[in-house]
């Protein structure tokens, strides 16, 4: 689904990952991060896609937002399981100041 976000400006966290090949309870830790993270202030939306490199944007309203979803403390426990389930990965956050 595409995120249905407002008018600009506000701000997008692109996640890119290449997984491992073991799933290590990969599919419950994302659905349940998606569940905090949509409840968290300012988050505006979400969408995801994978094939050999899987692409994650979330959508924010500030930079303040971000910061503070980062610092959520279960999402800094998952983050340090980050080993289990990435091979490889980059966050880039970005301004969005159009869209069409």
């Amino acid at each position: 689904m595409i995120a249905k976000t407002p008018e600009p400006p506000y701000y997008a966290v692109i996640f890119t990952s290449i997984r491992t090949p073991d799933d290590n309870g990969y599919a419950e830790v994302a659905k349940r991060m998606f569940d905090i993270a949509s409840r968290q202030p300012g988050f505006l939306g979400y969408e995801s896609a994978r094939q050999d490199v899987g692409i994650s944007v979330s959508y924010w309203a500030s930079l303040e937002d971000i910061k503070a979803w980062r610092e959520h403390p279960v999402h800094r426990e998952v983050q340090s399981r980050a080993d289990d389930w990435y091979a490889d990965s980059k966050i880039r956050i970005s301004k969005v100041e159009r869209d069409y």
